[in-house]
């Protein structure tokens, strides 16, 4: 049994970076100067399409700190690529900015393995893990498939003509956690047809459109189109069911399979101390607001919250875990 279960304590072209500002600047001059949090010009990249878990996460953030007054007009954008390689190549480059930050999870990490990026976290400087959320196995509204059993009856029946779509590269959330699924369920992970997308977002057009059999994301990324009825859940991925979603884990429909994904924050190489410090109490004040904890209450994150050099040593560890997962899975 692969001992990549729950994640107990939370990461196309250059052209296509889409260049986008959160909200208008807030005049008040709140907290922010009295803690040391201010820092002008503070733009969040975002390493994938828009309505992903990682824009999510930059833009709730940023509209968070704003509003509690931390600090003031953060700049987001998406630069897009690579399962997030393209964005992280272009901030290992921005050396010694203090001004930049990069929202990235455990897609990131599986990304450069499978692309053999020549850049890796390791050239980055750890600022935050902020999160974990289960993922959720969803279909389009009109699917056949109304419970996850009849789905994966269907699936095991013929793998290669039942596609699965997730918002990572091979290596990241949205790909190990289906892997994971079908070899509980008796179906070789070489055999199963994963179509990666860059980003929920891009995913969910292909299950409105029933290009794919069925999808895998975070829960917080479809929250909406669930509750709306667009898609129907089937499970969750974690070792206990989502609060407010009507759907089993995967333990408790038959398979032994509990996963769950993180996100965080990265910034350049070649910081200060002072300019490192400044961001990690941004986000640290960011962790104990008022609108941070409403925010990950409505898109159902978990706190997993971690900083500095004990994040650093906890991304070298996942970085150890893709590869003994994937070399288990034969993948």
């Amino acid at each position: 049994m692969v001992a990549l279960v729950r994640l107990r304590t939370p990461l196309a072209l250059l052209g296509a970076a889409v260049l986008v500002l959160v909200g208008p600047p807030l005049l008040t001059t709140g907290s922010g100067a009295d803690a040391g949090t201010q820092i002008p010009g503070l733009r969040f990249m975002v390493p994938n399409s828009p309505g992903g878990g990682y824009d999510i996460t930059a833009r709730t953030a940023a509209k968070n700190a704003e509003d509690a007054g931390l600090t003031h007009t953060i700049e987001v954008f998406n630069l897009p690529g690579a399962g997030g390689t393209v964005g992280l190549s272009r901030l290992v480059s921005e050396h010694g900015n203090g001004k930049l930050a990069m929202s990235m999870g455990l897609g990131v990490v599986g990304a450069v393995r499978s692309n053999d990026a020549p850049k890796t976290l390791a050239d980055t400087t750890p600022i935050a893990r902020l999160t974990e959320e289960q993922d959720v196995v969803v279909v389009a509204k009109d699917s056949p498939y109304k419970t996850i059993g009849d789905l994966i009856g269907a699936w095991k029946e013929n793998p290669g003509k039942h596609p699965v779509g997730g918002g990572s590269s091979p290596g990241g959330p949205d790909h190990l956690a289906p892997m994971l699924m079908a070899r509980a369920a008796g179906i070789p992970p070489k055999e199963v047809n994963y179509i990666p997308f860059d980003g929920g977002g891009e995913l969910l057009a292909s299950i409105l459109g029933n290009k794919v059999a069925f999808g895998v994301s975070g829960v917080g990324e479809y929250l909406d189109q669930i509750r709306s009825g667009e898609l129907r859940l089937l499970a969750v991925t974690g070792p206990e069911r989502v609060a407010g979603l009507d759907a089993p884990t995967l333990q408790e429909a038959g398979y032994e399979v509990s996963f769950t994904n993180w996100r965080g924050i990265v910034a350049p190489p070649g910081l200060t101390d002072a300019e490192r410090d400044k961001l990690v109490r941004l986000v640290r004040e960011l962790h104990d607001s008022d609108e941070w904890r409403e925010s990950m209450k409505r898109n159902g994150w978990d706190d997993a919250f971690l900083t500095g050099e004990k994040f650093g040593a906890f991304l070298d560890a996942e970085d150890k875990r893709v590869v003994s997962v994937l070399k288990e899975l034969g993948l």
